[in-house]
C-alpha cells in the first residue's frame, strides 16, 4: 500500500440487490491502493441486498455490513456508517451509482490538501422539470429560513476528516438532516461538482410523499422562522379584521346601506380558519418533534453485523 491512513466508505442501501456487486467493483478500480474499509448499510431490505453483500464479504474481509432491523431511512443509515466507521477519512455514497466513484481519487487528494470536509453539488441534466423546479424551491425556501447555507443540488455524497466525524457522533438528534448539519459544523470545506449518472438498476426509494417529509425535516430542525412566520401572519390578519370591524361600524352607524351578509362572513371564517389550521400545523411540527425526541428512542436498531 503506498498510504498509510485508512479510507472509509459508507454505502446505505435499501432493496439494492441488482447493485451491490457493481457499485463494489465500480469502487475497487478506484480505492484498492488505499487502506480501505466499506461499509453496507442495509437498511431492512427485503430482496437479497444482505445476501450479496454477504458474499462479497466472504472473498473482501474489508467489507462489513450492519443490517437494521427495519427501514429506518437513508438518514440514520448514514448515521449508522459514521458511527461504525473507523477511517482517516469517510466517503459516503449510494448504491445506485449516481454518485461517481471515479470522483474518489480526487476527494481523498483535497482531503489531504487540508480541507476537513470534501461536499459534492449534483448537476442533474435528466431530472424532469418537475423536480428541478420544487429542488430549487425547497433550496431557496430553506436558504431563507435557515441561518447554515445550503447549495442548491447539494448531495449526500461527501468526504468527512474523521475529526468532523466524531464531531457528528456527539449530535444526538432523532430528525437528522446532514445536509444541513455538516455546514453547521464548519471546519474547511471545498466543494466539487458531478453529473449524476442514471441509475444502473432498479428504482428510485425517495417517492413524492418522502421528498416532502425530507424537505419538512430539513426546514424544521434548522429554524424556527415558519413559528416567527405564523406570528407574523397572525397579526396581520388580527389587523386586517379589526379594520374591517371598524369599517361595519361605520357603515351601521354613519350610512343606511346594508354591510355585506352572508358571502363576506363565510369568505372572512373560511379564510382566517384556513389560515390558523396551517399556524396550528407549523407549531403542531414542532412539538410533535419534540415529544419524539424526548422519547429518546434509538435512531436505528441493528438486526445483524459483521463488524
Amino acid at each position: 500500500m503506498e498510504n498509510n491512513f485508512i479510507v472509509s466508505i459508507i454505502i446505505p442501501c435499501y432493496n439494492e440487490e441488482s447493485n451491490i456487486a457493481q457499485i463494489y467493483n465500480s469502487l475497487l478500480s478506484y480505492i484498492k491502493d488505499f487502506n480501505y474499509e466499506i461499509f453496507f448499510i442495509d437498511d431492512g431490505s427485503t430482496d437479497n441486498t444482505l445476501e450479496n453483500i454477504k458474499t462479497i464479504n466472504k472473498s473482501d474481509k474489508q467489507v462489513k455490513f450492519i443490517s437494521f432491523s427495519r427501514n429506518f431511512g437513508h438518514q440514520n443509515a448514514l448515521k449508522a456508517g459514521y458511527d461504525s466507521a473507523k477511517g482517516d477519512c469517510v466517503i459516503c455514497l449510494d448504491s445506485d451509482l449516481q454518485h461517481p466513484p471515479e470522483l474518489i481519487p480526487e476527494m481523498i487528494n483535497l482531503w489531504q490538501k487540508g480541507y476537513k470536509i470534501v461536499s459534492t453539488k449534483r448537476k442533474d441534466k435528466s431530472s424532469g422539470f418537475f423536480k428541478k423546479i420544487t429542488s430549487k424551491i425547497f433550496y431557496r425556501v430553506i436558504n431563507k429560513l435557515s441561518e447554515v447555507k445550503i447549495e442548491d443540488g447539494a448531495a449526500d455524497f461527501r468526504l468527512l476528516d474523521k475529526q468532523v466525524v466524531q464531531e457528528l457522533k456527539k449530535l444526538n438528534e432523532k430528525f437528522l438532516f446532514y445536509r444541513g448539519l455538516i455546514p453547521w459544523l464548519g471546519f474547511s470545506q471545498i466543494q466539487l461538482e458531478y453529473l449524476a449518472s442514471p441509475r444502473f438498476s432498479g428504482r428510485t426509494k425517495y417517492s413524492f410523499s418522502k421528498m416532502l417529509h425530507f424537505a419538512s425535516d430539513g426546514i424544521t430542525s434548522f429554524s424556527v422562522k415558519p413559528l416567527k412566520v405564523s406570528i407574523y401572519i397572525g397579526f396581520t390578519i388580527a389587523f386586517v379584521a379589526f379594520l374591517y370591524i371598524l369599517y361595519a361600524i361605520y357603515i351601521a352607524i354613519f350610512t343606511d346601506k346594508a354591510v355585506a351578509g352572508w358571502t363576506s362572513t363565510i369568505i372572512s371564517v373560511l379564510f382566517i380558519g384556513g389560515i390558523q389550521l396551517v399556524m396550528i400545523g407549523i407549531v403542531g411540527n414542532y412539538l410533535g418533534k419534540l415529544f419524539i425526541e424526548n422519547k429518546k428512542r434509538p435512531n436505528y436498531i441493528i438486526k445483524e453485523k459483521n463488524d
